[in-house]
């Protein structure tokens, strides 16, 4: 198997300036960037042709998941004005367009076809697993390809034209356990999912299988619904009661930011441990972050780490967006990134079909190895899963810092 390991390009903060930069519309608003990469001359033949490269995105920009959805649209602005200020892909210009779904499946199909109708030719989403799900019997249909950067549900890649760049649930529940395991974190471990969620469930059936294997002893786990996600008590109660050291919450940062609030209120004070669904509690309204010291996460992103290529991000995140980056964000900016180098491997032009562009990035991406803010080697297979380590960061003094 052919691969070729590609450095994603870390640009400075006074390209991204250039006059010939613009942002991705959201919500309904599109708007082009200019490109060029290969050579001077393709370049300028690409801008002449006046074809561009369509990238779509699709996420819940308002709601409670906001901070999820908006990260994704923001990094894929960051990473398109960095490909356009660095030449684009192939000589074309590229154009990128973020629709809201709200954390709803059947918005998310509409938003899917508002974009198709704009013209997308790639589909970066959708950002959780749901809406994923729904939007792909659409691809499918179209045969476009799509990467998701963050749905993690293990049926988000069945069909063969889905590929992710985030880790799977049932993977993200193996990882959890034996890094609890590995490191010691406890002998109990209570649990609080959300069984009607295919995200949490899978998550907390995997990290129960692992439990056994790695020493410690799921001793309480207790499941609520998007019917009841308000009251925590009666879980916290029982976790309390059976000893639980550490809790487990495979779930979305709303739901946690409760059930902290409470823990607190009833005098509990466990480690929380938890997944990239945690990952945006520290923006939750009138929520006390002081009840987030300590809480642990895995996330193949961390921002505090030291290499060029995540400095230059989160800086350049930073004084864009005025916050810290996720790791929705991360992975994100790392699916433009893998996308062009696919692009650029295949030779693709905009002018080729959607199909005939999906039937050509399936085909390369199982043969690229890529380098990216959520790991320094990524491959995919057949599958649409992406091989990478997670790593474990812990909020300390009110931001993410690496937890080893």
């Amino acid at each position: 198997m052919k691969k070729m390991k590609s450095f994603i390009s870390m640009m400075a903060a006074a390209a991204m300036l250039a006059g010939t930069l613009a942002g991705c519309g959201n919500s309904g608003a599109d708007t082009a960037t200019t490109a060029g990469e290969s050579t001077a001359t393709e370049a300028a033949d690409g801008a002449a042709s006046g074809a561009t490269f369509k990238f779509g995105s699709i996420g819940p920009l308002t709601g409670g998941a906001a901070a999820y959805g908006n990260a994704v649209a923001n990094s894929i602005e960051l990473a398109v004005a960095e490909i356009n200020a660095n030449g684009g892909i192939n000589g074309y210009q590229v154009e990128c367009r973020g629709e809201d779904d709200e954390l709803n499946a059947e918005k998310s199909v509409n938003a899917y076809n508002t974009l198709k109708d704009w013209g997308m030719q790639f589909l970066i989403g959708s950002t959780t697993s749901a809406c994923s799900l729904a939007v792909s019997e659409n691809t499918h249909e179209d045969n476009m390809f799509q990467l998701t950067p963050s749905a993690s549900a293990a049926d988000c890649v069945a069909y063969e034209n889905v590929f992710r760049v985030c880790f799977s649930d049932p993977n993200q529940g193996l990882a959890s356990a034996q890094y609890i395991g590995a490191h010691k974190l406890a002998t109990k471990v209570g649990v609080i999912y959300d069984s009607s969620d295919v995200y949490s469930s899978g998550i907390y059936q995997t990290f129960a299988q692992e439990a056994p294997n790695q020493g410690f002893e799921v001793v309480s786990a207790e499941a609520f619904t998007a019917d009841s996600k308000t009251d925590f008590s009666v879980q916290l109660q029982k976790a309390k009661d059976a000893g639980a050291e550490l809790l487990f919450l495979p779930i979305y940062y709303t739901e946690a930011s409760l059930i902290l609030t409470q823990a607190n209120t009833m005098g509990y004070a466990p480690t929380f441990f938890g997944v990239d669904g945690m990952d945006g509690i520290l923006t939750v309204e009138n929520f006390d972050t002081s009840l987030a010291e300590g809480l642990m996460l895995l996330t193949p992103f961390a921002a505090d780490a030291t290499d060029d290529l995540t400095v230059n991000y989160v800086k350049n995140y930073q004084d864009k967006y005025g916050e810290t980056p996720n790791q929705f964000g991360a992975d994100a900016y790392d699916a433009v990134y893998v996308i062009k180098q696919c692009l650029e491997e295949a030779g693709a032009t905009p002018d080729m079909s959607v199909s005939d562009l999906c039937e050509s990035l399936k085909s390369t991406i199982v043969t690229i190895t890529a380098s990216g803010l959520t790991s320094d080697t990524m491959t995919w297979d057949a599958s649409g899963e992406p091989n990478k380590e997670p790593k474990a960061v812990v909020i300390k003094d009110g931001a993410y810092v690496s937890a080893e």
